[in-house]
């Protein structure tokens, strides 16, 4: 069961990783105030395209534990991380955790934008 499950998370995370690759090629299209067009349309597409999921799961059966294991880790996950950030904010709010969804949004932006300059800036002293 364990191993039929990371397969099926393994597949939809190849697909969503290519879909993600394919269209975040935009970027080499299309320029609007230097905004990196492919990302960002990546990443509303598969927050949008988790939202969906997750609201079909709750009102019918048409998506098994197995489907959404492929469709909403596996291939969201690997189209965008970013739809998983924007998934546990909604449950956040669900769950009226507003302190906490504020904290979590809050932390995950200052502490990326820092780790990604902290990455950066240590390349400089090699």
């Amino acid at each position: 069961m364990m191993f039929k499950n990371i397969l099926l998370v393994g597949l939809g995370g190849f697909l969503g990783s290519v879909a993600r690759y394919m269209v975040s090629r935009l970027n080499q299209h299309i320029e609007w105030m230097a905004i990196p067009i492919g990302t960002l349309t990546v990443n509303v597409a598969g927050s949008l395209l988790l939202g969906f999921l997750i609201g079909l799961s709750e009102r019918s059966t048409l998506i098994s534990a197995e489907l959404r294991l492929f469709l909403m880790i596996g291939l969201c996950g690997g189209f965008t991380t970013f739809s998983s950030f924007a998934g546990e904010n909604l449950s956040l709010l669900r769950s009226a955790q507003v302190f906490s969804l504020l904290l979590y949004t809050g932390l995950s932006l200052f502490l990326g934008f820092l780790a990604v300059y902290l990455g950066y800036s240590l390349t400089k002293s090699m």
